[in-house]
């Protein structure tokens, strides 16, 4: 876990004292009592800095603790607005929005500071896109061949056994690049995940992910400590979600598969070719940790054809 410290330096001059002690509380009750991911802390935090220095604009010196109840309804929506014109999506303002009034409610409840207007934000509606999942034999290529031929045999094992995973298990990057050695050193039939909200959950192994695994550790640069990331850059440190993003991006290219071949798509895909072979949406939804069924329902908007199998092998007249 970063420590809260460490989130709140990049705000520096931006703010005054009091408004960085009141933030940093907030993180703090973030990670340690609500248990939120690193991950989201940190997206919530990129857009707070962003309104922050937006609305520095319109006041001398670092934006202050009591400056946030004077701030009216229309000086949310332009920062909402100059975010759009800069190309930024509808689903990041809503992020933004969730953001902001997460963190005024929490000013609200402990720090005495009440913005009204905050409450009456509304955040654009957008379209949800849908998954788009590969087919099998290009889910099934990417995990089990590398065409980049200049790389060092760890790094081809390590990029093989991160997409196994995301494919083989539905994990989320986040989840795989938090794997430890100790993790999955021992494990051979099911994997201990934590997921968002620090939720554990139990995913199986089928042997093929468990001997990609086995053959990885023992290229491992880092093999022999068991603290070390599973999953490590050149210099020895945690790989970045970017990097990882980027060698599927060049092993897309150089196997000609299509541009929704990505992480996600990976994950994406491991949920709707279980679905296409029989899988209920109740036992897809424990092995993707989703919270609501809602979420995996989602997946049967994209193979109307396996529904249509369920309907006619169900129905009394099928």
């Amino acid at each position: 876990m970063i420590a809260p410290e460490y989130l709140i330096a990049p705000f520096g001059g931006l703010i005054a004292p009091d408004l960085k002690e009141a933030l940093l509380s907030w993180i703090k009750n973030r990670l340690f009592e609500r248990r939120v991911s690193d991950h989201t802390v940190k997206n919530y935090l990129h857009d707070l800095k962003g309104f922050f220095e937006f609305q520095q604009e319109h006041h001398n010196g670092s934006l202050k603790l009591k400056d946030l109840s004077t701030l009216e309804l229309r000086d949310f929506r332009s920062f909402l607005a100059h975010r759009l014109s800069k190309g930024v999506s509808h689903r990041s303002n809503a992020r933004a929005t969730s953001a902001l009034k997460t963190f005024f409610k929490y000013l609200k409840k402990n720090h005495d500071i009440e913005n009204k207007d905050i409450l009456t934000l509304r955040s654009a509606k957008f379209l949800s896109s849908l998954p788009r999942p590969l087919n099998t034999d290009e889910a099934v290529a990417l995990t089990s061949d590398s065409s980049l031929d200049e790389q060092e045999p760890w790094i081809e094992a390590r990029d093989q056994t991160l997409f196994t995973l995301l494919y083989g298990c539905g994990l989320r990057i986040s989840e795989a690049l938090n794997l430890s050695i100790d993790d999955v050193k021992n494990a051979t039939r099911f994997l201990t995940i934590k997921g968002k909200g620090n939720k554990e959950r139990l995913v199986p192994l089928l042997p093929f992910i468990t001997q990609k695994i086995k053959d990885y550790l023992t290229k491992h640069p880092q093999q022999n400590c068991p603290t070390a990331p599973l999953f490590i850059g050149k210099r020895g440190g945690p790989l970045n979600p970017a990097v990882a993003q980027r060698q599927l991006r060049h092993l897309r290219l150089s196997m000609g598969l299509p541009e929704n071949a990505t992480p996600h798509a990976l994950r994406h895909s491991f949920a709707t070719h279980l679905l296409q072979n029989g899988a209920d949406l109740r036992s897809i939804q424990e092995l993707l940790g989703h919270s609501s069924l809602s979420t995996t329902q989602r997946y049967t908007k994209i193979d109307p054809s396996h529904l249509a199998r369920v309907y006619e092998k169900s129905h009394p007249r099928g």
